[in-house]
């Protein structure tokens, strides 16, 4: 791997882990297109690494706070103290991450009759030689982001009556749920199955059709992809099997700071696009990208070859 094909990866990456276009879609769908194989999943996990450090920087703060919170919510409950009503902003924030994150354990079940995971059938469509389902996935990510946009159109249309009974503009929940918190869990499990759901993108649009405010819902869905990327890291060490030959020192630490920075800047576009309601330009790159890909996709299968690289399927 060369210098260029690293900061290539490392800007496909951060831009597409946190925009919600789908990181391993547009990943698995540029190393089509251009023929690069890596050997073993080490650098990929430390593209991983490097937006795992932009997300823990921008949300610092609350990270923190978050830390703090869960060993105070530890010594509560070994002193019979804790209590579901009352609690404070951070503990409940806690709480509804801890409920977000158990879905994921739905990757470690079996798939009867064929000797896999649910999470090996994820990595077979990761790594086959066909973009297809790549496609499909980018276009249910725009049917998700348009019905996200349109609910979340409904919520702010609505009048609600402020705290001197008069009625203003609503701008949705500010308060997680629990079934919150567990339909924007299993919706993070199924972007961690198919290569072109957005993960940001699909559990932003479920909280926003379960009405939950947008600034809520975004900082929510990032804060939530703090465990899982760091989990999905952790958990592919056991199968790195090579240590990276192939692609050497330098590709591997500029593609972490590349992913790293773009990563950050990712993050605050989005939050600054989400406040000025602009989310539309997502679902409709989704929709044009999905359609295209969908298309080069199924036109490979009927030649039977890459059609970029020449390769057969």
């Amino acid at each position: 791997m060369t210098i260029f094909d690293a900061v290539l990866q490392g800007i496909i990456q951060g831009a597409t882990e946190f925009l919600p276009v789908s990181s391993s879609g547009h990943l698995s769908i540029s190393q089509h297109i251009f023929g690069i194989e890596l050997p073993g999943i080490l650098f990929d996990i430390m593209l991983h690494l490097g937006t795992l450090i932009a997300v823990i920087f921008v949300y610092r703060q609350l990270v923190w706070q978050l830390i703090q919170e869960f060993f105070s919510l530890c010594v509560d409950l070994v002193h019979r103290e804790f209590k579901w009503s009352g609690m404070s902003r951070e503990r409940r924030l806690l709480l509804m991450l801890i409920i977000g994150l158990v879905p994921l354990f739905l990757l470690f079940l079996p798939i009867p009759g064929t000797g896999m995971k649910v999470k090996d059938f994820s990595e077979l469509l990761a790594s086959d030689s066909s973009i297809l389902i790549e496609g499909l996935s980018l276009l249910l990510t725009s049917a998700l982001l348009f019905l996200g946009i349109h609910a979340n159109r409904q919520n702010l249309a609505k009048k609600v009556k402020d705290r001197h009974g008069r009625l203003v503009p609503s701008k949705g929940r500010r308060k997680l749920h629990t079934m919150d918190a567990i339909a924007i869990g299993l919706t993070q499990c199924a972007a961690a199955v198919f290569p072109g759901l957005s993960r940001s993108g699909s559990t932003l649009s479920v909280g926003l059709l379960r009405g939950v405010n947008q600034q809520t819902a975004l900082d929510y869905s990032f804060v939530l992809g703090i465990p899982s990327i760091a989990a999905a890291a952790l958990v592919s060490l056991k199968d790195i099997g090579s240590t990276g030959e192939g692609i050497g020192v330098g590709p591997l630490v500029v593609g972490v700071i590349t992913s790293a920075i773009v990563g950050f800047l990712a993050i605050k576009l989005l939050r600054w696009i989400v406040t000025t309601n602009k989310m539309q330009i997502f679902a409709y790159y989704t929709l044009i990208a999905g359609g295209i890909v969908t298309i080069l996709g199924a036109v490979e299968h009927l030649v039977g070859k890459n059609i970029f690289t020449g390769t057969p399927l």
